[in-house]
């Protein structure tokens, strides 16, 4: 009796832990399915401009829908620009985060604390940062504007590229920190009895140690800035128009991918305009995609060594 009631027991957790596969598995596909969706979605809406266009519409440097002329290379240049600015002035923020987080300071209240206050900060809207940009740095930007002889404008490309800094900040950072928690302690051990200070196994042990990880952290921030759109459209200043100086650049108005279809999708009038602002967000798909991947294959790798 006993014997069969462990049998029964036993057919049930079978069959509740085939159903619980078979779930994850329709679960995973129907993701899997809404990404390929997009893909063909994108493909399908933008073959007319694709068609129309051509391969020149990548690098063709005017943006007139009044007259049907489509080139996407200002947006193209404003989205990488501004996406690697804030890549670069996030990077000390967030090594430093994770470096403290990760062997000066791992457990307690100050790290708990600043690891709920990363957290939070990730968990803001982006166009809450957009507001916040508006009233507070963009007075900021524009006396050093200034200071550097040029237009204060105070919104533009430095402005949308600080806000996007530290928008990626936490999840650089809170990569970083498992990183450097995964560093294994005989490693760090044998340096500190070999008499190096704490700098020193940063330096020469932790860091070379997790330098591919490190980088793939920042690979995968820079897919979270490409496609951030409306604190971007609120700060860039909206202009199709391309800058001849490296200071009117940096400094002035400009333009991103996600931007020019967040303000000009509503206002597409004609089906090559449609389609030529839909085959923008193909390019985008196809630069955060290849972004990401290289990101998670050195991750991958990173992990296997």
């Amino acid at each position: 009796m006993d014997k069969n009631k462990r049998l029964d027991l036993s057919y049930s957790q079978m069959k509740w832990e085939t159903v619980f596969k078979r779930l994850l598995i329709v679960m995973s596909a129907i993701i899997l399915l809404l990404v390929v969706g997009v893909f063909i979605t994108l493909i399908v809406e933008s073959w007319p401009s694709i068609k129309s266009l051509g391969i020149g519409y990548l690098w063709g440097k005017v943006w007139d829908p009044v007259n049907n002329i489509y080139g996407a290379y200002p947006f193209l240049i404003g989205t990488l620009l501004t996406s690697f600015t804030a890549l670069i002035i996030s990077i000390p923020f967030s090594y430093a985060i994770a470096i403290y987080l990760g062997e000066y300071n791992p457990k307690g209240w100050l790290s708990d604390l600043l690891k709920n206050t990363i957290e939070l900060i990730a968990a803001v809207p982006s166009i809450i940062y957009g507001f916040w940009a508006l009233f507070v740095l963009v007075p900021v930007v524009r006396q050093l504007e200034t200071k550097i002889h040029v237009a204060p404008y105070g919104v533009g490309v430095f402005t949308a590229s600080l806000v996007l800094a530290v928008m990626i900040i936490p999840y650089a950072a809170a990569l970083g920190t498992s990183l450097i928690r995964m560093v294994p302690s005989p490693l760090k051990e044998g340096a500190y009895a070999l008499g190096a200070t704490r700098f020193e196994v940063i330096r020469s042990v932790i860091l070379p140690y997790t330098r591919s990880g490190l980088f793939a952290g920042i690979l995968l921030s820079l897919g979270r800035a490409l496609g951030e759109t409306m604190a971007v459209t609120v700060l860039i200043g909206n202009t199709s128009a391309i800058a001849h100086t490296f200071k009117d650049i940096f400094f002035g108005p400009g333009n991103t991918m996600a931007s020019v279809i967040a303000n000009e999708f509503a206002e597409a009038d004609h089906a090559l305009y449609l389609s030529a602002l839909i085959e923008l967000g193909l390019v985008l798909f196809f630069v955060t995609v290849i972004i990401n991947l290289i990101g998670k294959r050195i991750i991958t790798k990173y992990t296997n060594n």
